[in-house]
């Protein structure tokens, strides 16, 4: 089995499922990703996963070989976390460790490996009301750490941060995922795709895709023409509406973007239609989708 599983994982608030009959397996040594547009429901998974709030129906188990309550083995960071900010670093860091059951002395040791590790070392006696945002969210990583966990769960750990901080968090991860493993939420495909093996992506509740991200690219990325035209191409673009190349098409003024079944055919017909031509085409460009466009099209968006 996965580090952590769940089979029919459900939750239910006023007779609507925010999480629908989920499975998933968490494996050790991976870093993945569950992703899902905003409301999707992957929030209200990880709050079942940690033991925050508990399941309608469904099981969750943890590998046999860490016996008793899982939540001793699992690390947590939330999208928001909270600070005492009256506090440094280093204190807030010694305090989770004692909360964590770690005695003074062991929590020290450990706050200067963790603030080491999360690049806080130089501002560890700074009070955490002057930290700017990346690095309260690396100090939530390191509070998060202090009881050496088999499994780190972040919910959204770089979506309120600006770009430096969310570059710092995203470095981070890529160091993290070589010494636990990690499971994130996140709605943004292209930091999962730089940084875990694994997805799941989830819509209104329900889990639609999952799996290796290698193969999960291999599967899915289709045959795609990017169009652009002088004049307007959505007039035209309802003519090979019901050709038997087409499998997808997004239309935006002068610019079509059609993902084919089969490029030599599409490419064809494309280049000879002479009313495509009267459009005056400034590019056609073949490339491939990217996972982000699978993303996008199986969420709804």
């Amino acid at each position: 089995m996965g580090l952590i599983k769940t089979v029919g994982l459900t939750k239910t608030y006023n007779g609507t499922n925010a999480v629908d009959g989920i499975d998933l397996s968490i494996k050790e040594g991976v870093c993945t990703a569950l992703l899902g547009p905003n409301g999707a429901g992957k929030t209200t998974t990880l709050n079942m996963l940690t033991g925050l709030i508990n399941a309608t129906s469904g099981t969750i188990s943890f590998d046999d070989r860490y016996m008793g309550d899982r939540r001793k083995y699992i690390g947590y960071l939330p999208q928001y976390p909270k600070f005492y900010g009256w506090m440094t670093g280093e204190e807030y860091i010694i305090f989770s460790g004692q909360l964590a059951g770690l005695t003074k002395k062991e929590a020290l040791s450990r706050s200067d490996e963790l603030l080491s590790l999360v690049g806080l070392s130089e501002d560890k006696k700074k009070r955490v009301s002057g930290y700017s945002g990346g690095m309260k969210q690396r100090l939530g990583i390191a509070q998060s750490l202090i009881h050496s966990p088999k499994l780190l769960i972040l919910d959204e750990p770089v979506s309120a941060l600006d770009p430096i901080g969310r570059r710092e968090v995203l470095e981070l991860m890529k160091t993290l995922k070589e010494k636990t493993s990690i499971l994130f939420s996140t709605h943004v495909l292209h930091d999962a795709e730089e940084i875990c093996e694994e997805i799941f992506i989830i819509k209104k509740g329900k889990l639609i895709i999952e799996g290796d991200l290698v193969e999960l690219q291999r599967k899915y990325q289709k045959p795609t023409i990017y169009l652009n035209t002088e004049e307007p191409i959505e007039d035209w673009s309802t003519t090979i509406k019901q050709k038997e190349w087409l499998r997808h098409m997004d239309v935006k003024k002068n610019k079509i973007t059609v993902t084919v079944e089969d490029m030599d055919m599409a490419r064809e017909a494309l280049l000879t239609d002479e009313s495509l031509r009267k459009l005056k085409i400034n590019s056609f460009e073949v490339a491939k989708t990217t996972l982000e466009d699978l993303f996008m099209e199986v969420t709804g968006k």
